[in-house]
């Protein structure tokens, strides 16, 4: 870890919430206001945040699958997120998700008129706005949390 954390703390409270509240608490909202409000399915949510994860290195990210109702992606959802491109286990708006994230992370200056038609055909502009956001979070934050080297103890609150 790179922060110094009082004994007796837990990192990602002291760091999110003790060190820097007017900063860290908004970024938290702001987190935890992705899985809680996303309209998107559980399928296209997990392709994006696990390909942000993937591309962050993120210890916990990687580790962590969204429940929904009890409901999870499948046990090999990771491995076919690496495989976006060519799995057979992804529908259209699944794939488009782990190719926006990806895309939006590594590459955002080259989103051309050809991939916005494949996915306005997909996505509507709700979806799209709702699903850029969650790429940006995922982005932002599991890049601080693993810079950082808070990852390695991350634990959601209320989880």
């Amino acid at each position: 870890m790179r922060i110094d954390v009082p004994d007796g703390q837990h990192p990602i409270e002291y760091v999110w919430g003790d060190l820097v509240p007017g900063i860290g608490m908004a970024a938290a909202n702001f987190s935890l206001s992705v899985y809680a409000h996303s309209t998107l399915g559980l399928r296209e949510f997990e392709a994006a945040r696990l390909r942000i994860a993937q591309i962050n290195g993120c210890v916990f990210c990687l580790d962590w699958r969204t429940d929904r109702d009890g409901e999870k992606v499948e046990e090999d959802f990771a491995d076919a997120v690496t495989a976006w491109r060519t799995t057979e286990a992804f529908d259209d708006r699944t794939r488009l998700a782990a190719e926006y994230a990806e895309r939006y992370a590594l590459d955002h200056h080259h989103l051309d008129e050809e991939f916005w038609e494949r996915m306005t055909a997909h996505y509507t502009q709700v979806e799209i706005v709702e699903l850029s956001m969650s790429i940006g979070s995922w982005l932002a934050f599991g890049r601080l949390n693993h810079v950082l080297g808070l990852d390695s103890v991350c634990v959601l609150p209320g989880s």
